[in-house]
């Protein structure tokens, strides 16, 4: 390891791997928390010190390092660092070492490298060790394609340092241009609070301005919740009021006027809950411009659990009065109570609740019960996105399938609602039999709709053109585009796989532009079904061409009259059904956020506007503006998209790259603006994510060229600042309504809509917030 004073280069007796020895002992040190591993040490101290003193030549054995050498290198660099001399140390200097080199951040354990290999005779590195530090960086943040380049990379750092081409760097310079480089960390990046009222002191003022700010923003989905509660409370109140001056209030009390409003209640809202999940009823409604204005159908599955909430009450105030008070009192009645009711329940007055149990509206009552209090819980998120830890008997019970299945089972549960409504024991008269014509309607609807999917999905044929896999558990799907078949941006289809279930239908954005003469979607593998669809591909898909992106890749040359691998499974399509990404059209301005994944929705959008700009431009180019085929219909002239990632998946970047490339050459004008952020690399602000802002600025700079996603499109290795984002579009676009889309994780989705509502009442730019929801 020592150096000739005589040798002006790098030792020639340091040997090629030797940074990569130093970076991984350090890395195994630092696996041990530092208070926890600190006991241990400091018994040893005790048993190895002299005078309260450790020398030089217990320091390994001490810290549980078995190399002497390396355990040397460590002692020398610590103690030349804080400038000490001598060869002991004292305990609390032992902490100060212990502290460092357990520290398992890799810019601690970077700068003890430093301290190690900065000897006083040897103070320089070469570009050999140089691109092992890059190839131990990338492997650590999984970043295969940095680990590949990384000597081009590493020649990029030696060219910047080593001006002179001496074949070295020196420590110094290194380790200033990758620790001492000034850097946003995430403690910097905190969560903008939006202002709303609280400058306001006067409490009543703050209370006012926070109601017209709720009303606002909400007044749509105010009047429908509005007019349910109304009809709620009027049905209710309605069948309440009969049955207190019905003859069998004699008996129950009003027991049984609470169990009867309710069921009136239950029949509403087993009818309602129907209509928001007739997709393809409420896509033909958003095209009635009038009706989109006035009610919120972006909301159809929120009001549709709002509904199913309706049911569990009106469940509950319906079951339990008959229970525990009306079944009692009737059991309990004197014969002379129970004469006006017994042409109600028979001439025998029921003796005990079997009677009640093995009668049809007894016996339906129960099996009805049982199935919605499964489906009602298989549906929440901690059932339904198997985030409940379960022994393996029980673990059926969690996932897609389960909600699927137990929610399916509500066909049964209308059949015996409907039987239940036919036999009930205090209405004789068929009008008084009111259950079948509160659901005729909605089951009549809903199922056309079911029957309009068989039949479309039988028509509309789909051919597989081409699949590929990328990192990340992605899986792309291209099919030939069938005829007749018209979409929007931003809208999404449901996909079945029959040779993974014949049943379940699972929906997903179209990434493809309406332009494009194929259907794309992407699809990552989370659930189970995702995962059983990627693996039915891997079994037919060949390994990827070298020097080409994705896992596995397979495409079909023919032109879609005939399958030329008929190994492809078969694959039904179903829709399109709108969105709310899909209202992007209505704003010059648009803001389009998403979060990993969530990127499906935008990516339709993104090459529609590429599509329809290319289209201008042409139109401009030829001289027929006024006749142009999209000037009238396409409105956006500017769109932000900021794409998200927090995984340490490099192949994130890979999911769309013709996309990207696209969108660099059709942006001569600054349409669109792509702003790339990956967070995983600066979760802890350390220097591992200064050499990549290192190596990417570097590379930007002589190459044009992301180290990330490999286009002209600059990657940040930061958090996104939300605020400043909003900050500048209001500036830059004042007297405007911009339009915010966002798609992924609900983690983001408060903070934007918060600064949405903040800006438009701060500013003269007003910011309307979109969450796509399934």
């Amino acid at each position: 390891m020592e150096k000739a004073t005589s040798d002006p280069g790098p030792s020639a007796h340091r040997s090629e791997s030797t940074v990569a020895q130093r970076l991984n002992c350090l890395e195994l040190i630092s696996v041990y928390d530092s208070d926890a591993g600190w006991p241990s040490v400091e018994m040893r101290f005790d048993r190895l010190a002299w005078d309260g003193q450790l020398y030089r030549s217990k320091f390994g054995e001490c810290i549980g390092i078995r190399e002497p050498e390396f355990a040397g290198d460590l002692f020398d660099g610590l103690s030349r660092r804080r400038k000490m001399s001598g060869y002991s140390i004292s305990k609390a200097e032992l902490r100060e070492f212990w502290d460092q080199i357990s520290n398992p951040l890799f810019d601690s354990r970077l700068q003890t490298f430093f301290d190690m290999m900065g000897k006083s005779a040897d103070k320089r590195i070469t570009g050999e060790e140089v691109k092992e530090i890059i190839v131990l960086s990338a492997s650590a943040s999984k970043l295969p394609k940095l680990k590949e380049q990384a000597e081009e990379y590493a020649l990029l750092i030696m060219e910047e340092l080593d001006s002179t081409n001496q074949g070295y760097v020196s420590m110094e310079n290194l380790e200033v241009l990758l620790l001492q480089r000034p850097g946003q960390s995430v403690s910097q990046m905190q969560r903008h609070k939006p202002l709303l009222t609280t400058l306001e002191s006067n409490p009543l003022r703050r209370w006012y301005l926070r109601t017209h700010y709720i009303l606002e923003d909400n007044w749509k989905r105010v009047w429908v919740m509005l007019l349910w509660l109304s009809i709620y409370t009027a049905l209710f109140a309605w069948k309440f009021v009969q049955y207190r001056r019905h003859d069998v209030f004699q008996v129950m009390g009003y027991c049984v006027c609470v169990a009867k409003g309710s069921a009136e209640t239950l029949k509403f809202n087993m009818a309602l809950v129907l209509l928001p999940v007739c997709r393809n009823t409420i896509t033909w409604i958003r095209n009635l411009t009038v009706v989109t204005r006035v009610v919120p159908l972006n909301d159809n599955l929120n009001f549709h659990k709002v509904v199913a909430i309706g049911i569990t009450v009106g469940v509950g105030l319906h079951i339990i009065p008959h229970l525990t008070c009306n079944f009692p009192r009737l059991l309990r009645a004197a014969d002379a109570e129970y004469a006006p009711l017994a042409h109600y329940f028979g001439e025998t007055r029921p003796d005990n609740y079997w009677w009640f149990t093995r009668s049809t509206v007894g016996w339906t009552g129960l099996v009805m019960l049982v199935l919605m209090a499964a489906a009602f819980t298989l549906a929440m998120p901690l059932f339904r996105r198997g985030r409940l830890a379960l022994p393996e008997p029980l673990r059926r019970l969690t996932g897609f399938n389960a909600f699927w299945y137990s929610h399916h089972c509500f066909v049964l549960v209308y059949a015996l609602l409907i039987v239940h409504g036919q036999f009930l024991h205090l209405a004789h008269k068929w009008y008084k039999k009111s259950t079948w014509m509160y659901l005729a309607v909605p089951m009549v609807l809903y199922a056309c709709e079911r029957l309009m999917r068989v039949l479309r999905s039988t028509v509309l044929t789909v051919k597989i053109k081409k699949v590929e896999a990328y990192p990340g558990d992605v899986l792309v799907l291209q099919f030939f585009k069938p005829q007749r078949f018209r979409y929007k941006s931003g809208q999404y289809i449901f996909i079945n796989c029959p040779a993974i279930s014949k049943f379940q239908w699972h929906p997903f954005h179209i990434t493809s532009a309406p332009q494009d003469n194929y259907l794309s979607v992407h699809i990552r593998a989370l659930g189970d079904w995702t995962r059983e669809l990627k693996n039915v591909f891997e079994r037919v898909c060949q390994s990827p061409i070298e020097g080409e992106s994705g896992l596995l890749r397979a495409e079909n040359n023919c032109n879609g009259d005939a399958m030329s691998n008929p190994s492809f499974p078969k694959m039904l399509i179903d829709g399109p059904y709108c969105s709310a990404s899909q209202d992007y059209k209505d704003y010059d301005i648009v803001l389009l956020v998403s979060l990993d994944i969530g990127a499906t929705s935008m990516i339709s959008i993104m090459r529609d506007i590429v599509n329809n700009t290319k289209q201008l431009d042409n139109d401009l180019e030829s001289g027929d503006k006024s006749n142009s085929s999209v000037s009238s219909s396409f409105r956006t002239r500017r769109a932000y998209y900021f794409y998200w990632i927090i995984t340490k998946e490099q192949g994130s970047f890979e999911w769309f790259p013709s996309l990207m490339h696209e969108v660099v050459q059709v942006n001569k004008d600054g349409v669109i603006e792509v702003h790339n952020y990956c967070t995983s690399l600066d979760e802890q602000g350390d220097s591992q994510s200064a050499l990549f802002a290192v190596l990417q600025s570097l590379n930007y700079d002589k190459n044009g060229v992301d180290i990330l996603s490999g286009t002209r499109l600059k990657t940040h290795f930061a958090r996104p600042n939300w605020y400043n984002v909003y900050k500048r579009i209001a500036l830059s676009h004042r007297d405007q309504r911009v339009g915010v889309f966002y798609c992924g994780a609900p983690v983001l989705e408060d903070e934007l809509r918060d600064l949405a509502r903040d800006f438009s009442r701060k500013t003269n730019t007003k910011f309307d917030f979109h969450k796509e929801n399934f």
